[in-house]
């Protein structure tokens, strides 16, 4: 099996709690916290593990925050490389309100990172070995730019890792400026960015992800469609995926579990029908959950055994 690792620069300690309602200034009683690992490229390292892969995380981590985000990553068995940094790992909270539904997520922002900090997750990431798949994933912190994520993707390549690139905005459109790239998830939005240009048709989708493969920018795109599944496009074609119907509980986990299952397919040398059902299905098998939790094993596979028999 080839080796994954995963590089997220903004790490988080999440929170998660319900509170029967919110409302303004009183107090709101809530019930006791549960505390997950976060962050994006962390996310996609436990999906993995909680798939039966196995996926080191290389993350910075600061103060007390960051020690219990590695003691939780070791109570789940997720392999994990870290730099020691000075701002503490950032701590977000997540809301469920039993009586509406609803959902709130306080994001705050990534720990800055230092310039020899992000030197020595640099140096890290260059002692993977030849073949490897890197998943880089999740926002840029106070203290990187653009332009030190992109230098780090094109060392790494150079050094014959492989890499996926799960980001948004700036970070994604440099990152395929640095050229095959293994495998990128952008949503319909985000891709519409890419391509700079409105896709309003039901084929303008297709056709702009295959625009960014013939372009060698990306070997593989994967466009994340909300309720419709997702649509792959590699240079041998293309399919889409729907999801079986579902409850959903909570969006939140999704898209890093959909891109560990790829990951995990990515580095089976799975072709890109299998890749994007897998995806779909642990994505899908996210969702069931409330709060943050990821995708489980056993729902991962029942959905995905259905997307197989229809």
């Amino acid at each position: 099996m080839v080796k994954i690792y995963t590089l997220t620069l903004a790490p988080s300690l999440d929170s998660a709690t319900l509170t029967p309602q919110i409302y303004p200034e009183g107090k709101l009683r809530c019930t006791a916290p549960v505390f997950e690992p976060g962050g994006g490229g962390i996310n996609v390292a436990r999906a993995i593990t909680f798939l039966g892969g196995e996926a080191t995380a290389i993350f910075p981590a600061g103060g007390a925050t960051g020690e219990h985000l590695v003691s939780l990553l070791a109570e789940e068995h997720v392999p994990a490389e870290t730099v020691q940094a000075h701002d503490w790992t950032r701590q977000n909270l997540h809301v469920h309100v039993e009586t509406s539904g609803e959902q709130y997520r306080f994001v705050m922002p990534g720990a800055t990172l230092s310039t020899e900090e992000f030197h020595q997750l640099e140096q890290k990431v260059l002692q993977i070995e030849v073949g490897a798949i890197l998943v880089v994933s999740g926002s840029l912190p106070p203290g990187v730019e653009v332009s030190n994520l992109v230098a780090l993707i094109r060392s790494a390549q150079q050094h014959g890792i492989r890499c996926v690139v799960d980001s948004s905005g700036d970070a994604l459109a440099a990152a395929l400026e640095v050229g095959a790239i293994e495998l990128v998830k952008p949503n319909q939005k985000e891709l519409s960015a890419l391509v700079q240009r409105e896709l309003t048709q039901p084929d303008d989708v297709r056709k702009a992800a295959e625009e960014i493969v013939r372009s060698g920018k990306a070997k593989r795109v994967v466009v994340s469609l909300g309720p419709q599944g997702a649509l792959g496009v590699d240079a041998s074609g293309s399919v889409q995926v729907v999801p079986p119907p579902v409850k959903s509980q909570s969006t939140v986990g999704a898209g890093d579990s959909m891109v560990g299952a790829m990951t995990l397919k990515l580095a089976e040398n799975a072709p890109l029908d299998e890749m994007v059902r897998y995806g779909v299905a642990a994505g899908s098998a996210a969702t069931i959950n409330q709060g943050t939790r990821l995708c489980s094993l056993e729902n991962t596979r029942n959905i995905y055994d259905y997307l197989c028999r229809h």
